[in-house]
């Protein structure tokens, strides 16, 4: 067995892949908020490309964590010099191994917050990067508006107040940069947010207007905030994915990272203070990624949704048993095909059925044991990001909601908190109390659930939405989750 250091390098057995540069030339460039497992095979998996080639030594990530589970990452990383082992399970068993050095530092930001604004007032550090969810940017699901009064925020927004948040931390450190007259980092997101770095513009610009009139103006006229897709099926770690490590390859990792092979990322070309050569690693450096985005987040992201509920209510517990089941597979190739895809825009160098087919195939792959619980979580910052949005502009354009319909309704289901057997679910979502107490009147008020305005705007007035769901939510009652979809196929 071989603990994970940067000690114990050389000492790895050949099947396990690691770094061929110097670590200890790199050097940070890169501050990184949420480092979570998607982070560790994405964004810096991509680095780790370039600085095998000898590139990029300059833009080095310092992870910062800002939450109190943040903790264990920051422990795991720091007993391992930073380095973690990436491994991709491919369909067929078999798995590849490799040691990931891109990160190399981690902070803790409640531990010195004054550390991490320092760190990114310093001139060397050109990129902020963020994975902090889709509920993290803090707006309202259906006015858009930045919610000055959540808690952190507005103890942030204190005169001298220490901050609590990323968005802060983040301003502060730009408001730091601006006096000492270092021009401003670029703030790239990385969540699944349709234009996120637009929302991430708006988000912080109205954080910072709140702050200070000017330091608002500024980062909303000197602020780079480029838009990106991101693309990488990644569960979260398992204690037998540890076991399995060490099975397969005589590793010791406190956290390593599983992911499927498939990657991509297409990026918006807007760093002034320049980037890595991200293209020599795979990524696609485009001036609009709009199109990638739209086909990404209402095809993957929204079918995710589309089986998850329904799979989880009719007993299965991991994603790709719902996608070899033929009856939910065909219902998410109907959905893709007649409600999904016909919002898209042209998507450049892609074929959307050949895109639509490959993603059945990925999420089949029993390797990756994604599970639906997972997927289930944080319902009411995905749903309204991912799928409503193809309802709005399908009833816009007198397209069909049908089977998006029937998916609120699966999830409207699942939010009562037990499945068809009278088993417990465990709902997992920051609306949880509310979304719940909601979905006890489903059977007495089937359209209790989207009345909702909070979280579904005005879709309660529209009979072509409603009439679906009510049909949906009804047969979940009378025939249950798989002839519910059958009905709807």
């Amino acid at each position: 067995m071989t603990e994970l250091n940067q000690q114990n390098l050389s000492r790895l057995p050949a099947s396990v892949e690691r770094p061929r540069y110097d670590r200890s030339k790199v050097k940070v460039g890169i501050v990184h908020f949420g480092v979570g497992g998607f982070h560790r095979a994405h964004q810096a998996m991509y680095l780790d490309r370039l600085m095998d080639m000898g590139e990029a030594l300059d833009f080095g990530i310092c992870g910062v964590g800002v939450m109190p589970a943040d903790m264990r990452m920051r422990d795991a990383l720091k007993k391992q010099d930073c380095l973690y082992t990436m491994v991709v399970k491919h369909p067929d068993g078999h798995y590849d191994a490799r040691v990931i050095g891109s990160i190399v530092d981690y902070l803790y930001a409640p531990d010195d917050p004054e550390a991490v604004i320092e760190l990114m007032a310093a001139p060397t550090t050109r990129i902020v990067s963020l994975t902090v969810t889709e509920g993290g940017y803090n707006f309202h699901h259906v006015t858009g508006e930045f919610q000055l009064e959540t808690p952190d925020i507005a103890h942030d927004l204190q005169a001298g107040a220490t901050p609590k948040t990323f968005f802060g931390l983040i301003v502060e450190a730009v408001a730091r940069r601006r006096a000492r007259g270092i021009a401003p980092f670029t703030i790239l997101s990385c969540d699944n947010i349709q234009s996120n770095g637009d929302v991430a513009k708006a988000m912080f610009t109205a954080f910072a207007k709140a702050k200070d009139a000017d330091l608002g103006a500024f980062v909303e006229k000197e602020v780079a905030f480029p838009n990106d897709m991101v693309d990488r099926i990644t569960p979260v770690t398992a204690k037998t994915d540890i076991e399995e490590l060490f099975k397969r390859f005589d590793v010791e990792d406190a956290w390593p990272v599983v992911c499927e092979p498939f990657t991509q990322w297409v990026v918006e070309d807007h760093f002034p203070l320049g980037r890595p050569a991200y293209e020599k690693a795979g990524a696609q450096m485009v001036a609009d990624v709009v199109p990638y985005e739209l086909m990404k987040l209402r095809l993957l992201n929204a079918s995710h949704q589309a089986l998850t509920y329904f799979g989880y209510l009719a007993g299965y517990r991991y994603a790709h048993e719902v996608a070899d089941d033929p009856l939910f597979a065909e219902f998410l190739m109907n959905y893709m095909t007649l409600e999904g895809t016909p919002t898209l825009r042209p998507v450049p160098g892609v074929d959307l059925a050949d895109y639509r087919k490959t993603l059945i195939e990925r999420f089949a792959n029993p390797e990756v044991r994604d599970t639906l619980a997972r997927l289930c979580a944080e319902s009411s910052d995905r749903i309204p990001k991912w799928l409503l949005p193809v309802v709005r502009e399908n009833l816009a354009s007198g397209g069909e909601v049908r089977r998006s319909a029937a998916v609120v309704a699966s999830w409207a289901r699942y939010a009562e908190g037990k499945d068809e057997k009278g088993e417990p679910i465990e709902v997992v979502d920051r609306l949880k109390d509310e979304l719940m107490g909601i979905a006890q009147n489903n059977r007495k008020n089937p359209t209790a659930f989207i009345e909702n305005r909070e979280v579904f705007g005005d879709l309660i007035d529209d009979p072509r939405f409603v009439e679906p769901y009510k049909e949906a939510l009804a047969s979940l009652y009378e025939v249950g989750a798989k002839e519910t979809v059958r009905r709807f196929l």
